[in-house]
């Protein structure tokens, strides 16, 4: 593919909210499952016409495709490092990798699932990376050709304020870290409980489990934020 470099520029973002909603009231078990075509389409959805811009390494796709989910993939990271210049270098690992990967992802599946999990292995080899001081220079002075930009602010956190927005990051770092995951999964970036026992390589019982306790966690710590139920 050809290399390009979208306009880079400084990085002011603090990450979303984490507001718990309550529990789902629980659904009658005598009603009738919605068959699929009547559920909505999940907008992530990768269509065959756009994986194939990809796979020619279109570059304008490819920004496209970056501008549309590096929000969601930095905010994501962001709440696991605590750190947004750490957030910032990872992210745009996470996309390089997509970009070298493309080609393993099948068209008509989410994109977000596939893209949390390169996330997350990326992240994972980079903490194993530090803890043995270990790198490659190749890949330190490797260019990937698309910077990461970030005016990507969801509604929510840009009406709260920066220091409830703080206080919140700072307790989720308290979390243990599959706890920390699980929950920013659920409620930050709204996947469904399926889908995180996948990314966390446990059973969804497991995953209920951790989300469960991690909110308990968090509305103690956060007891006297209002927004934290």
């Amino acid at each position: 593919m050809r290399e390009g470099h979208c306009a880079g520029r400084a990085v002011s973002y603090h990450g979303p909210t984490v507001t718990l909603p309550p529990d789902p009231p629980v659904p009658d078990p005598a009603a009738p499952d919605p068959s699929p075509a009547d559920l909505p389409a999940p907008a992530d959805l990768l269509t065959e016409d756009a994986h194939a811009q990809l796979l020619t390494g279109d570059e304008a796709a490819w920004h496209r495709f970056i501008s549309e989910y590096e929000g969601r993939i930095y905010g994501y990271l962001y709440r696991l490092e605590g750190n947004s210049e750490d957030a910032l270098d990872l992210t745009q690992e996470v996309f390089y990798r997509a970009w070298r990967s493309i080609r393993t992802f099948r068209p008509g599946e989410r994109v977000l699932p596939w893209l949390y999990q390169v996330a997350r292995n990326t992240q994972i080899e980079s903490h194993r990376r530090k803890q043995h001081a270990r790198f490659s220079l190749e890949e330190a002075h490797e260019d990937i050709g698309f910077e990461v930009t970030s005016e990507a602010r969801s509604p929510v956190q840009a009406a709260e304020s920066e220091q409830a927005q703080d206080r919140v990051q700072r307790a989720l770092m308290r979390l243990a870290p599959e706890y920390r995951e699980a929950v920013v999964l659920r409620f930050v970036e709204d996947l469904t409980y399926d889908e995180i026992a996948r990314l966390q390589g446990v059973a969804t019982g497991t995953a209920k489990s951790r989300v469960f306790r991690a909110k308990e966690q968090l509305a103690e710590l956060l007891a006297d934020v209002s927004d934290v139920h």
